[in-house]
Protein backbone atom coordinates (compact mmCIF):
# COMPACT_ATOMS: atom_id res chain seq x y z
CA UNK A 1 0.00 0.00 0.00
CA UNK A 2 1.05 3.57 -0.71
CA UNK A 3 -0.42 6.03 1.73
CA UNK A 4 0.05 9.64 2.75
CA UNK A 5 -0.57 11.12 6.18
CA UNK A 6 -1.41 14.80 6.56
CA UNK A 7 -0.65 16.85 9.68
CA UNK A 8 -3.58 19.25 9.40
CA UNK A 9 -2.00 21.63 11.92
CA UNK A 10 0.94 22.10 9.55
CA UNK A 11 -0.78 21.77 6.16
CA UNK A 12 -1.07 25.13 4.35
CA UNK A 13 -3.50 23.61 1.80
CA UNK A 14 -1.29 25.06 -0.95
CA UNK A 15 -1.76 22.09 -3.30
CA UNK A 16 1.92 21.90 -4.28
CA UNK A 17 2.01 18.17 -3.55
CA UNK A 18 -1.00 17.49 -5.77
CA UNK A 19 0.28 19.66 -8.63
CA UNK A 20 3.69 17.97 -8.56
CA UNK A 21 2.39 14.38 -8.39
CA UNK A 22 4.03 12.61 -11.34
CA UNK A 23 1.32 9.97 -11.78
CA UNK A 24 -1.59 12.29 -10.90
CA UNK A 25 -2.76 9.88 -8.20
CA UNK A 26 -3.41 12.61 -5.60
CA UNK A 27 -6.21 15.11 -5.18
CA UNK A 28 -7.65 17.65 -2.75
CA UNK A 29 -10.64 16.58 -0.65
CA UNK A 30 -13.71 18.68 0.07
CA UNK A 31 -11.99 20.16 3.13
CA UNK A 32 -9.01 21.31 1.05
CA UNK A 33 -6.50 18.69 2.22
CA UNK A 34 -4.51 16.38 -0.08
CA UNK A 35 -5.39 12.70 -0.25
CA UNK A 36 -4.37 9.60 -2.23
CA UNK A 37 -6.90 8.97 -5.02
CA UNK A 38 -5.27 5.86 -6.51
CA UNK A 39 -2.47 4.19 -4.59
CA UNK A 40 -1.95 1.67 -7.40
CA UNK A 41 -0.74 4.45 -9.70
CA UNK A 42 1.71 5.84 -7.13
CA UNK A 43 5.36 5.65 -8.24
CA UNK A 44 6.76 6.07 -4.72
CA UNK A 45 8.84 9.02 -5.91
CA UNK A 46 8.18 10.93 -2.66
CA UNK A 47 7.84 14.22 -4.54
CA UNK A 48 4.76 15.03 -2.45
CA UNK A 49 6.72 14.75 0.80
CA UNK A 50 9.78 16.53 -0.55
CA UNK A 51 7.98 19.55 -1.97
CA UNK A 52 5.78 20.30 1.05
CA UNK A 53 7.04 23.65 2.42
CA UNK A 54 5.77 23.02 5.95
CA UNK A 55 6.66 19.33 6.28
CA UNK A 56 3.02 18.40 6.79
CA UNK A 57 2.95 15.32 4.55
CA UNK A 58 4.39 11.91 5.40
CA UNK A 59 4.64 9.13 2.82
CA UNK A 60 4.11 5.52 3.93
CA UNK A 61 6.41 5.10 6.94
CA UNK A 62 8.66 8.02 5.99
CA UNK A 63 8.43 11.29 7.89
CA UNK A 64 9.72 14.60 6.50
CA UNK A 65 11.49 15.10 9.83
CA UNK A 66 13.85 12.26 8.87
CA UNK A 67 14.81 13.75 5.49
CA UNK A 68 17.97 15.75 4.97
CA UNK A 69 17.54 19.42 4.13
CA UNK A 70 18.33 20.43 0.54
CA UNK A 71 21.70 22.09 0.06
CA UNK A 72 23.86 22.79 -2.98
CA UNK A 73 27.10 23.13 -1.03
CA UNK A 74 28.64 19.77 -1.84
CA UNK A 75 28.38 17.03 -4.44
CA UNK A 76 26.78 14.42 -2.17
CA UNK A 77 24.03 16.86 -1.25
CA UNK A 78 23.46 17.58 -4.95
CA UNK A 79 23.13 13.85 -5.62
CA UNK A 80 20.74 13.32 -2.71
CA UNK A 81 18.53 16.29 -3.54
CA UNK A 82 18.44 15.78 -7.32
CA UNK A 83 14.89 15.52 -8.67
CA UNK A 84 13.32 15.28 -12.11
CA UNK A 85 11.73 18.66 -12.77
CA UNK A 86 8.44 18.59 -14.65
CA UNK A 87 7.33 22.16 -13.93
CA UNK A 88 9.35 25.02 -15.42
CA UNK A 89 9.20 28.79 -15.34
CA UNK A 90 8.12 30.32 -18.63
CA UNK A 91 11.55 31.87 -18.99
CA UNK A 92 14.41 31.16 -21.37
CA UNK A 93 17.96 30.81 -20.07
CA UNK A 94 20.40 33.46 -21.21
CA UNK A 95 23.07 32.71 -23.80
CA UNK A 96 25.64 32.96 -21.01
CA UNK A 97 23.81 30.36 -18.88
CA UNK A 98 23.59 27.95 -21.81
CA UNK A 99 27.22 28.58 -22.73
CA UNK A 100 28.29 27.69 -19.20
CA UNK A 101 26.90 24.19 -19.74
CA UNK A 102 28.44 23.91 -23.21
CA UNK A 103 31.86 24.86 -21.84
CA UNK A 104 31.68 21.88 -19.46
CA UNK A 105 31.00 19.30 -22.18
CA UNK A 106 34.61 18.63 -23.31
CA UNK A 107 35.46 17.37 -19.81
CA UNK A 108 32.86 14.60 -19.86
CA UNK A 109 34.47 11.11 -19.88
CA UNK A 110 33.87 8.86 -22.88
CA UNK A 111 34.83 5.35 -23.93
CA UNK A 112 38.24 5.26 -25.64
CA UNK A 113 38.36 9.05 -25.23
CA UNK A 114 36.06 9.44 -28.22
CA UNK A 115 34.89 13.03 -28.64
CA UNK A 116 32.43 12.46 -31.46
CA UNK A 117 29.14 12.88 -29.62
CA UNK A 118 26.72 15.46 -30.97
CA UNK A 119 24.72 17.80 -28.71
CA UNK A 120 21.54 19.44 -29.99
CA UNK A 121 20.62 22.40 -27.77
CA UNK A 122 17.09 23.72 -28.25
CA UNK A 123 17.63 27.31 -27.14
CA UNK A 124 14.30 28.97 -27.90
CA UNK A 125 10.93 28.32 -26.30
CA UNK A 126 9.28 28.90 -29.69
CA UNK A 127 11.12 25.85 -31.07
CA UNK A 128 9.95 23.76 -28.12
CA UNK A 129 6.37 24.85 -28.82
CA UNK A 130 6.77 23.87 -32.48
CA UNK A 131 8.14 20.47 -31.45
CA UNK A 132 5.16 20.03 -29.14
CA UNK A 133 2.73 20.88 -31.92
CA UNK A 134 4.32 18.44 -34.33
CA UNK A 135 4.40 15.62 -31.75
CA UNK A 136 0.81 16.18 -30.63
CA UNK A 137 -0.46 16.26 -34.23
CA UNK A 138 1.37 13.06 -35.07
CA UNK A 139 0.11 11.25 -31.97
CA UNK A 140 -3.47 12.30 -32.54
CA UNK A 141 -3.26 10.57 -35.90
CA UNK A 142 -1.30 7.65 -34.48
CA UNK A 143 -3.78 6.96 -31.68
CA UNK A 144 -6.64 6.82 -34.19
CA UNK A 145 -4.82 4.47 -36.56
CA UNK A 146 -5.81 0.81 -36.39
CA UNK A 147 -2.64 -0.27 -38.21
CA UNK A 148 -0.39 1.30 -35.57
CA UNK A 149 -2.58 0.46 -32.59
CA UNK A 150 0.03 -1.74 -30.83
CA UNK A 151 2.49 1.16 -30.85
CA UNK A 152 -0.20 3.66 -29.89
CA UNK A 153 -1.09 1.71 -26.73
CA UNK A 154 1.99 3.09 -24.97
CA UNK A 155 0.49 6.58 -25.23
CA UNK A 156 -3.20 5.67 -25.03
CA UNK A 157 -3.34 6.77 -21.39
CA UNK A 158 -2.57 10.31 -22.56
CA UNK A 159 -4.98 10.42 -25.51
CA UNK A 160 -7.26 13.01 -23.90
CA UNK A 161 -4.25 15.17 -23.06
CA UNK A 162 -3.10 15.07 -26.69
CA UNK A 163 -6.61 16.03 -27.77
CA UNK A 164 -6.48 19.01 -25.39
CA UNK A 165 -3.10 19.92 -26.91
CA UNK A 166 -1.34 19.66 -23.55
CA UNK A 167 2.44 19.38 -23.59
CA UNK A 168 2.77 16.04 -21.82
CA UNK A 169 5.98 15.09 -23.67
CA UNK A 170 8.15 18.19 -23.23
CA UNK A 171 6.43 19.46 -20.05
CA UNK A 172 6.52 23.09 -21.27
CA UNK A 173 10.27 23.14 -20.72
CA UNK A 174 11.97 26.12 -22.40
CA UNK A 175 14.97 24.07 -23.50
CA UNK A 176 16.04 20.53 -24.37
CA UNK A 177 19.38 18.82 -24.92
CA UNK A 178 19.51 15.77 -27.19
CA UNK A 179 22.72 13.74 -27.28
CA UNK A 180 23.54 11.57 -30.28
CA UNK A 181 26.48 9.32 -30.99
CA UNK A 182 27.94 7.80 -34.16
CA UNK A 183 26.82 4.26 -34.86
CA UNK A 184 30.50 3.27 -35.01
CA UNK A 185 31.46 4.83 -31.66
CA UNK A 186 33.13 2.35 -29.26
CA UNK A 187 30.61 3.13 -26.51
CA UNK A 188 27.73 4.53 -28.57
CA UNK A 189 24.88 3.75 -26.08
CA UNK A 190 26.81 4.59 -22.91
CA UNK A 191 28.59 7.89 -23.70
CA UNK A 192 25.43 10.03 -24.09
CA UNK A 193 23.97 8.71 -20.83
CA UNK A 194 27.21 9.56 -19.01
CA UNK A 195 27.16 13.01 -20.63
CA UNK A 196 23.61 13.75 -19.52
CA UNK A 197 24.40 12.55 -15.99
CA UNK A 198 27.16 15.15 -15.79
CA UNK A 199 24.92 17.82 -17.30
CA UNK A 200 22.16 17.00 -14.82
CA UNK A 201 24.33 17.47 -11.73
CA UNK A 202 26.11 20.52 -13.11
CA UNK A 203 22.79 22.13 -14.00
CA UNK A 204 21.58 21.39 -10.46
CA UNK A 205 24.62 23.21 -9.05
CA UNK A 206 23.65 26.23 -11.18
CA UNK A 207 20.13 26.24 -9.75
CA UNK A 208 18.62 24.79 -12.94
CA UNK A 209 16.22 21.89 -13.34
CA UNK A 210 16.37 18.90 -15.69
CA UNK A 211 14.29 15.86 -16.55
CA UNK A 212 15.34 12.67 -18.32
CA UNK A 213 12.67 12.57 -21.00
CA UNK A 214 12.04 9.06 -22.29
CA UNK A 215 8.94 10.13 -24.21
CA UNK A 216 10.95 12.78 -26.05
CA UNK A 217 13.57 10.18 -26.92
CA UNK A 218 10.88 7.86 -28.36
CA UNK A 219 9.35 10.70 -30.39
CA UNK A 220 12.70 11.78 -31.82
CA UNK A 221 13.45 8.24 -32.94
CA UNK A 222 9.89 7.62 -34.15
CA UNK A 223 9.48 10.81 -36.19
CA UNK A 224 12.54 11.40 -38.45
CA UNK A 225 11.52 15.01 -39.14
CA UNK A 226 12.41 15.80 -35.53
CA UNK A 227 15.96 14.59 -36.20
CA UNK A 228 16.11 17.10 -39.06
CA UNK A 229 14.88 19.94 -36.83
CA UNK A 230 17.49 19.00 -34.22
CA UNK A 231 20.16 18.81 -36.96
CA UNK A 232 21.35 15.39 -35.87
CA UNK A 233 24.11 14.39 -38.32
CA UNK A 234 23.66 11.48 -40.69
CA UNK A 235 25.12 8.27 -39.29
CA UNK A 236 24.33 9.39 -35.73
CA UNK A 237 21.73 7.83 -33.44
CA UNK A 238 19.80 10.02 -30.97
CA UNK A 239 20.33 8.22 -27.67
CA UNK A 240 18.51 10.31 -25.08
CA UNK A 241 16.94 13.70 -24.38
CA UNK A 242 16.96 15.92 -21.32
CA UNK A 243 14.63 18.84 -20.58
CA UNK A 244 16.22 21.95 -19.11
CA UNK A 245 15.05 25.19 -17.54
CA UNK A 246 14.48 27.15 -14.37
CA UNK A 247 12.35 25.12 -11.93
CA UNK A 248 8.92 26.41 -11.05
CA UNK A 249 8.99 24.24 -7.93
CA UNK A 250 11.40 23.91 -5.02
CA UNK A 251 11.98 20.67 -3.12
CA UNK A 252 12.56 21.32 0.56
CA UNK A 253 14.20 18.04 1.55
CA UNK A 254 15.89 14.94 0.17
CA UNK A 255 13.94 11.66 -0.29
CA UNK A 256 14.37 8.51 1.78
CA UNK A 257 14.96 5.91 -0.96
CA UNK A 258 14.91 2.16 -0.50
CA UNK A 259 18.44 0.70 -0.51
CA UNK A 260 19.77 -1.37 -3.40
CA UNK A 261 20.98 -4.93 -2.95
CA UNK A 262 24.75 -5.02 -2.36
CA UNK A 263 26.95 -8.10 -2.37
CA UNK A 264 30.29 -7.65 -0.62
CA UNK A 265 32.86 -9.84 -2.39
CA UNK A 266 35.76 -10.49 -0.05
CA UNK A 267 36.80 -13.95 -1.20
CA UNK A 268 36.41 -16.32 -4.15
CA UNK A 269 34.13 -19.14 -3.06
CA UNK A 270 33.85 -22.44 -4.97
CA UNK A 271 30.80 -22.64 -7.23
CA UNK A 272 29.26 -25.75 -8.76
CA UNK A 273 27.04 -24.37 -11.52
CA UNK A 274 25.60 -26.79 -14.03
CA UNK A 275 26.10 -26.24 -17.74
CA UNK A 276 22.42 -25.29 -18.13
CA UNK A 277 22.74 -22.67 -15.36
CA UNK A 278 25.77 -21.17 -17.10
CA UNK A 279 23.92 -21.14 -20.42
CA UNK A 280 20.94 -19.35 -18.90
CA UNK A 281 23.28 -16.84 -17.32
CA UNK A 282 24.97 -16.22 -20.66
CA UNK A 283 21.62 -15.56 -22.33
CA UNK A 284 20.43 -13.34 -19.49
CA UNK A 285 23.60 -11.25 -19.72
CA UNK A 286 22.53 -10.04 -23.16
CA UNK A 287 18.81 -9.62 -22.56
CA UNK A 288 16.82 -6.56 -21.60
CA UNK A 289 13.26 -6.74 -20.28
Amino acid sequence: MNTITIDKDKCAQCGLCVNDCVSMCMGMNKDGYPYMKDEQMCLKCQHCMMICPTGALSFNDKSPDNSEKVSAKDLLSLIKSRRSIRQYKDEELTEEELQTIKDMLPFIPTGCNSHKMHFSFVEKKAVMVELKNKVNNRFRKLLNSKILSPLAKKFELYKDAFDRDEDIVFRNAPHMIVVSSPISAPCAPQDPVIALSYIELYARSLGLGTCWCGYAEICIKLFPELCEILEIPKGYTPVYAMLLGKPAVKYMRAPQPEPYAITEIKDILPKDSCIWCKTKRLITNFLRG
